[in-house]
C-alpha cells in the first residue's frame, strides 16, 4: 500500500435547509461516508453503497470492517486528526461477498456551520482506482519475472538512453565482466573500446555504428572483452532500437549481453577434432558416404569420388552401377539385410571405376535415425586391392607348397624332432620332458604306482668349459648323455633341460632302487674322460623326489627334485639327496605364514602407509599413494614382498585391499578435518581385482567422497582387450567419482588408443625410466615424449622414483605435473603425516635451484666425457 502525492480539498458551503455533508453526498459522483467518533458509519451515499454491494448504510457497521484485513493496520494513522487533511491513501475495501477492490481514500474533518446540527466526526471520500492499481501491480510483477528470467539465463541487460544521457547496466551485466555493483563503468566509447580484443575492435565499432545510425534496428554480434581478472571472455551482444528522436535517429537502444566463452571454446575444440578426423581420413584414404533412405539422396566425400573414379556427382544409383556384376547380388543383399535389421554390417566387393579399372573395396556401414526421424545410412569404404592381390599370391604359394607335401612332411618331422630334442646330445629337451612327465604322472595316478624324478647337475663342468673351451664342454655333455643313456632302463626317460642339467624319470615299472641308481650315476660321472690328450674329471650331484598313486603331481615332483639337488650341491657335491621332511618343514613355515595372514585379516592388522606426492611446479603436497603394510605381532611392520605371494595363493588379496582402503579413507577424512590440504589418496588395483565382478558392489558399500580417491592400474594389464567385467568396473569407478591412473607407464604395452579408450586421469612414469634422466639426454627426451603424450590427451603425468634433487629439477623442467620419491618423502604411517606436513621438510630436501642446476650440469659433463 502506498500513499500517492497530491491532496484533496472540499469546498464547504453553507445551506439553509440541508446540511453541508448531506448535499455533498447526494451531488457527488464519488463515494462518501460519514463516521462518528468511534469510526462507525452513520451515513453513506449511494455511490459508496453500490461499491460495497449493500442496499443501505444500516448494513454497515464500522468503516474498519469495510476495509480489507490487509490494510486495516494503516487506518489509525490515516484517520488521525493531523493526517486526515493531507494526501489521500491507497487502500483495499472489501465487499459483502468478500471481493476486494482498490480505492483512493481521503479523510476530511467537516466544519461546524452555524444553525446546523453537529456534523459527523469524519467524512471519508473514496475514488475507485481498482483497474489502474491492478494494472500497475501486474506490470511490476511482469517486470520482476522478466528480470529474474534474464538473471537465470545469465544475460546482462544494458540500456543506453542518449536523449537523457542515462546509461544503465544490470547486475548480471557486471557479473559477466567480474565487476562489483559499485565499480565505475566507462561510458565513453573511445575509452571502453580499449577493453575489447584488438582483433575484434574494427568489427565491434562497425556494428555499433550501424545500430546507432539506425541502419540496423536489431543487431546481434559477438566479440572478446577483457574480464576484470585479465582473461578474455566472449560476449554475444543483442541490441534493439526502442526509441527514435524527431529526426528519426535512434535515441534509445537496449539489449542483452551473454557470456558465450564456454560455447566458443567448445566450438574450437569441435573444429580441432573435425580437422584431425579429416586429416586421419585423408591419410588413411578412407572415403565416407551418407544416404537418405527416405529420399535416396546421397552424399560422398572427395575420397569416395576419387576411389570410384567419378567425373560427375553421385546419385542414388551410382554405387550399385559401379559394383562388379559378379559381386552385385551378394553386396546389395548385405546392404538390404543390414538396413532391414537396423544393425552395423561390413561388406567386400569389387567395383569398376569410371576409367574401367577393377578395384577391390571393403566397407562398413550403419543405419540410424537422425534428429528429425529420417532414416539414414552412414559408412566408409577403403581400397584393399593391394591386400587382395597379396592374399592371392599367398594362396598361390600355398598351393605350390601343398604340391610338395612329401617334402613338407619330412621337413615337419625334422622340425618336430628338432623342437623336442637337444641338438648336441640328441636327448629329449625340456619341451619333450614336460609332455613325457605329464603322461607318466597320469599313468602313475591310474595304476597307483610310483614315479621318481632325478635332477642331475654336472659338477666342475664350468671349469672344463672355461679352461679347455666349449668344444671340451660339448664333449663332456655328450659323454654325460651317453652315461645316462646306458643306465636308462625300460620305462625310464632321460632329458637334457639346459646347460649342464639333466632329468632322469624312473617309473615303478622299471623296479629301480633310486639310491642305487643315483649312486651309479654319480660313480659313472666321476670316471675321467680324455679330450685332445687332456684328462678331464667332473662329477654329478643328484636330487631325487618321488610320489605315488593319486598324489603324483608332475610339476611338484620337478620342484621337489630341484630343491633336493640344491641341498646336494650345498652338502659337498658329487652326491645324491632325497626330498625329505626338511623341505616339508619349509612348506609348514609357508603354511604358518598363511595362517598368520588369515589371522591378520580377522584382527585387521593390515594397515596403510603413505608416500606423499607433490606438485612439480610448486612442491605443494597434492596427495598420497597408499601402500599396504602388515603389522605382524612378532615380526613388526612387513612390506608386501613378504606376504603378497602367499596372500595371492590364499585368494585374500581383495580382502586385504578392502581393509587398507577403508582405513585410508578414514585417515583421509581425519586429515580433511585437520585441514592438512591433502587433496587425494591413490591405491593400486591388480588385474585380478579388476576382473572381479564383485568389485563394483564392494566399492558402492564404501563412503568414498567424489574425487578423493584414484585407483592405479598397472600398465602390464592389457588395456586394449578389456572384457565386459573390466569395463563395467571402470564405469562404476567413474560413476563413484574415483579417478583412474596408469601405473608403471613405459614398462608394459598400453597403446595411445587404449589410453584414449580408458581416459585415465593420470599416468605414472615408471621409476626405471626416471632414474637415468639426470645423466642421459636420450632418456630425458624419452620421458619428455611421454609427458607430451599425457598433456595432448589431457592426462596428468606423475613421476615416481624421484630419488635426487636433480630428478626434481629435470622432471619439473620437462613439464611433469606430480613428483613422488625418496628425494621428497619416504613412506610413513598415518600418524606421522601431520607432523611431516607441518615441518615442510621436503622443500629443503629438494635443494635450491642453483644446487639443482649444478648437479645437472655435472651429470651432463660426466656423460660427455664418458662418451668420448
Amino acid at each position: 500500500m502506498a500513499k500517492p502525492s497530491g491532496s484533496t480539498s472540499i469546498a464547504v458551503r453553507e445551506a439553509e435547509h440541508e446540511s453541508f455533508y448531506r448535499r455533498l453526498f447526494d451531488r457527488s459522483g464519488f463515494g462518501f461516508a460519514a463516521l462518528d467518533g468511534e469510526g462507525r458509519i452513520v451515513d453513506a451515499n449511494a455511490v459508496l453503497l453500490r461499491a460495497l454491494g449493500v442496499a443501505s448504510f444500516s448494513a454497515l457497521t464500522t468503516f474498519k470492517a469495510a476495509v480489507s484485513p490487509k490494510d486495516r493496520a494503516i487506518l489509525p494513522l490515516a484517520m488521525r486528526a493531523p493526517m486526515a487533511e493531507q494526501s489521500p491513501w491507497e487502500i483495499r475495501l472489501q465487499r459483502a461477498d468478500g471481493a476486494e477492490f482498490w480505492v483512493l481514500a481521503s479523510f476530511i474533518a467537516p466544519p461546524v456551520n452555524p444553525g446546523e446540527d453537529a456534523p459527523p466526526a469524519l467524512i471519508v471520500q473514496i475514488v475507485d482506482i481498482d483497474e489502474r492499481k491492478r494494472n500497475a501491480l501486474e506490470l511490476a510483477e511482469r517486470e520482476s519475472r522478466w528480470n529474474h528470467a534474464l538473471e537465470s539465463a545469465g544475460q546482462g541487460v544494458w540500456d543506453h538512453d542518449f536523449a537523457r544521457g542515462d546509461l544503465f547496466y544490470s547486475r548480471q551485466w557486471r557479473t559477466i565482466r567480474g565487476l562489483q555493483p559499485d565499480d565505475p563503468i566507462e561510458g565513453n566509447l573511445d575509452a571502453w573500446i580499449d577493453s575489447v580484443h584488438p582483433d575484434d575492435r574494427p568489427h565491434v565499432l562497425a556494428q555499433i555504428a550501424r545500430q546507432e545510425s539506425g541502419e540496423a534496428p536489431f543487431n546481434v554480434f559477438s566479440y572478446r572483452e577483457k574480464h576484470k581478472d585479465g582473461r578474455w571472455i566472449w560476449i554475444e551482444s543483442r541490441g534493439a532500437v526502442v526509441e527514435y528522436d524527431d529526426d528519426g535517429k535512434p535515441s534509445r537502444i537496449a539489449g542483452t549481453d551473454t557470456d558465450i566463452t564456454e560455447r566458443k571454446e567448445a566450438e574450437e575444440r569441435l573444429a580441432q577434432m573435425s580437422r584431425r578426423l579429416e586429416l586421419a581420413l585423408d591419410v588413411s584414404r578412407i572415403g565416407v558416404f551418407e544416404v537418405n533412405l527416405r529420399t535416396g539422396e546421397v552424399r560422398w566425400d572427395d575420397r569416395m569420388i576419387e576411389m570410384y573414379g567419378l567425373t560427375e556427382a553421385p546419385d542414388g544409383t551410382t554405387w550399385e552401377r559401379a559394383v562388379h556384376p559378379g559381386d552385385k547380388r551378394k553386396a546389395t543383399a548385405k546392404v538390404r539385410d543390414g538396413i532391414f535389421h537396423s544393425r552395423d554390417f561390413s561388406n567386400e566387393f569389387r567395383i569398376i571405376r569410371g576409367d574401367g579399372e577393377i578395384r577391390h573395396i571393403r566397407g562398413r556401414a550403419a543405419p540410424y535415425l537422425d534428429g528429425t526421424g529420417v532414416p539414414r545410412l552412414i559408412g566408409a569404404n577403403w581400397d584393399v586391392t593391394d591386400d587382395v592381390l597379396l592374399q592371392e599370391e599367398l594362396k598361390h604359394a600355398k598351393e605350390l607348397a601343398e604340391a610338395h607335401n612329401d617334402e613338407l612332411e619330412a621337413a615337419r618331422a625334422r622340425i618336430e624332432y628338432t623342437a623336442l630334442h637337444d641338438h648336441l646330445t640328441g636327448l629329449p629337451n625340456r619341451r619333450y620332458l614336460d609332455a613325457a612327465i605329464e603322461e607318466a604322472a597320469e599313468a602313475a595316478r591310474r595304476s597307483g604306482s610310483r614315479l621318481a624324478v632325478l635332477h642331475i647337475d654336472l659338477d666342475r663342468f664350468k671349469e672344463i668349459n672355461d679352461t679347455l673351451g666349449h668344444l671340451a664342454g660339448d664333449e663332456m655333455l655328450i659323454h654325460a648323455a651317453k652315461v645316462l643313456g646306458e643306465l636308462k632302463g625300460d620305462g625310464d626317460f632321460v632329458a637334457r633341460i639346459g646347460g649342464d642339467e639333466f632329468v632322469f624319470l624312473s617309473s615303478a615299472s622299471s623296479g629301480r632302487n633310486l639310491a642305487v641308481l643315483a649312486e651309479a650315476i654319480v660313480e659313472a660321472m666321476r670316471k675321467p674322460v680324455t679330450f685332445n690328450g687332456h684328462i678331464c674329471r667332473f662329477g654329478a650331484s643328484v636330487g631325487i623326489a618321488s610320489q605315488s598313486g593319486a598324489a603324483v603331481d608332475a610339476k611338484q615332483l620337478l620342484v621337489n627334485a630341484d630343491l633336493a639337488l640344491y641341498r646336494a650341491k650345498n652338502r659337498g657335491r658329487s652326491r645324491h639327496e632325497f626330498f625329505t621332511s626338511d623341505f616339508q618343514a619349509q612348506i609348514i613355515v609357508k603354511k604358518q605364514t598363511a595362517d598368520d595372514i588369515l589371522s591378520g585379516i580377522e584382527q585387521r592388522r593390515f594397515l596403510p602407509w603413505y608416500q606423499p606426492q607433490f606438485s612439480a611446479r610448486t612442491l605443494d603436497m597434492t596427495g598420497v599413494e597408499t601402500l599396504a603394510r602388515w603389522d605382524h605381532p612378532t615380526r613388526g611392520i612387513l612390506t608386501p614382498d613378504t606376504f603378497l605371494k602367499i596372500a595371492e595363493d590364499l585368494d585374500c588379496v581383495a580382502m586385504i585391499d578392502r581393509i587398507v582402503l577403508e582405513r585410508s579413507l578414514a585417515d583421509f577424512a581425519e586429515w580433511q578435518s585437520m585441514g592438512l590440504g591433502i587433496g587425494k589418496i591413490s591405491a593400486n588395483v591388480s588385474s585380478k581385482r579388476l576382473h572381479d565382478p564383485e568389485l563394483a558392489r564392494s566399492l558402492q558399500m564404501l563412503d568414498i567422497p567424489p574425487k578423493s580417491l584414484s585407483f592405479e592400474l598397472l600398465e602390464s594389464i592389457f588395456l586394449d582387450d578389456c572384457d565386459r567385467t573390466v569395463l563395467e568396473n571402470l564405469a562404476e569407478m567413474r560413476r563413484l567419482g574415483i579417478d583412474i591412473e596408469i601405473d608403471d607407464f613405459g614398462t608394459g604395452h598400453a597403446s595411445i588408443i587404449s589410453l584414449m579408450k580408458l581416459r585415465p586421469r593420470r599416468l605414472k612414469i615408471d621409476r626405471q625410466l626416471v632414474k637415468p634422466v639426470a645423466r642421459s639426454p636420450g632418456q630425458r627426451k624419452l620421458v619428455g615424449t611421454i609427458i607430451e603424450i599425457g598433456r595432448s590427451l589431457n592426462i596428468e603425468v606423475v613421476a615416481e622414483g624421484v630419488e635426487t634433487a636433480a630428478h626434481v629439477a629435470v622432471m619439473r623442467d620437462l613439464g611433469c605435473d606430480i613428483l613422488q620419491g625418496y628425494a621428497l618423502a619416504r613412506p610413513m604411517p598415518a600418524s606421522a603425516l601431520p607432523a611431516f606436513v607441518e615441518r615442510q621438510e621436503w622443500r629443503a630436501n629438494a635443494g635450491s635451484a642453483r644446487d639443482l642446476q649444478n648437479e645437472i650440469r655435472r651429470a651432463v659433463t660426466r656423460q660427455s666425457i664418458s662418451g668420448r
